[in-house]
């Protein structure tokens, strides 16, 4: 598989799933670039904007296992890893794989759980695996959690903590559509259920060569400089009290490397990097809290710290 090819396994996926979430293409193919990067998606929104119907999507266009988990208060950390089970029969304890053991995963509104049960997707997120019960058990090769959140602000949430933000590639908004688009949905989906209609465009043996070939995506020096100055900035504004980590320049620099091979490029430009800046960095810093106050928000300042570093050009002699 090359980077043409690439492109046109993310835009059968791209079209998939847009045939179900109408009229958001942007985060539509944002999802598809985390998932080829081998990232995880954050949606966070208002119930009802269809976060729940676009991870559904994603999972019904690929040929893989799926799992869905409704996070609730009372959801205990064995309630996704796994369990053992004591047999009478045979005297000794049987491990119950958990929904965690899946492809695709749809960690549904995600913080209405205690830290305890989130805390409990971090090695699965990060490591591919899972300990329970003193022993440590590998997840398949391919694995992607998408979860959703309504706003903090909602009755019963408890806030990501930030170790746990920093799982995820990207945090996406989906936004309430155009009255068009409003119009549009509602019309579609009196007729039948949408995700009816959605069946697997690729496998997961397709994913990973694409994920292959998007490691492979050629980034130059002057880009990696790029990344380094943007995230140095992160930690030198006034207005931010938690810059962005190592950590999350090299997500960008993968994100970056996923989106290139989606439009069909072996090489990685700084305009990949300024568009993928704020879905990948702005859930990774803190803002002061004069700037809270201000209601300045994460993705404003990224977008003011990417407006001021300098863009590299090529040098003519």
């Amino acid at each position: 598989m090359n980077t043409e090819q690439v492109r046109q396994l993310g835009k059968k996926l791209i079209d998939s799933i847009g045939s179900v979430i109408m009229g958001k293409n942007d985060v539509v193919t944002l999802t598809v670039t985390a998932m080829l990067a081998g990232g995880h998606v954050l949606l966070e929104d208002v119930p009802g904007t269809g976060k729940t119907m676009l991870a559904k999507a994603i999972a019904k266009s690929v040929d893989a296992d799926f799992s869905r988990v409704q996070f609730t208060p009372d959801l205990l950390p064995g309630d996704i890893t796994g369990v053992s089970v004591y047999d009478r029969n045979t005297g000794s304890f049987s491990f119950h794989k958990g929904p965690l053991f899946t492809n695709i995963l749809l960690a549904d509104e995600i913080n209405r759980a205690t830290p305890r049960t989130q805390s409990a997707l971090l090695e699965a997120m990060e490591e591919k695996q899972i300990t329970a019960d003193g022993e440590t058990r590998k997840l398949d090769g391919f694995f992607f959690v998408i979860a959703t959140q309504n706003p903090v602000e909602t009755y019963g949430t408890f806030p990501l903590p930030e170790a746990q933000l920093d799982r995820f590639m990207m945090e996406l908004t989906l936004g309430y559509p155009t009255a068009q688009e409003t119009k549009r949905i509602l019309s579609a989906h009196l007729a039948s259920d949408r995700l009816d209609d959605v069946s697997p465009v690729c496998s997961i043996s397709d994913i990973a060569e694409a994920q292959k070939v998007c490691r492979s995506v050629f980034v130059h020096d002057c880009i990696l400089d790029y990344v380094r100055r943007i995230l140095e900035a992160t930690r030198e504004s006034d207005g931010i009290a938690l810059g962005a980590s190592t950590r999350a320049g090299i997500v960008l620099l993968r994100a970056a490397q996923s989106k290139a091979a989606l439009d069909g490029r072996n090489y990685v430009s700084p305009e990949d990097i300024k568009e993928l800046a704020v879905p990948v960095l702005s859930h990774r810093i803190i803002l002061r809290a004069g700037e809270r106050r201000e209601a300045l928000s994460a993705s404003a300042a990224i977008e003011r710290i990417t407006a001021g570093v300098p863009v590299p050009t090529e040098k003519w002699n």
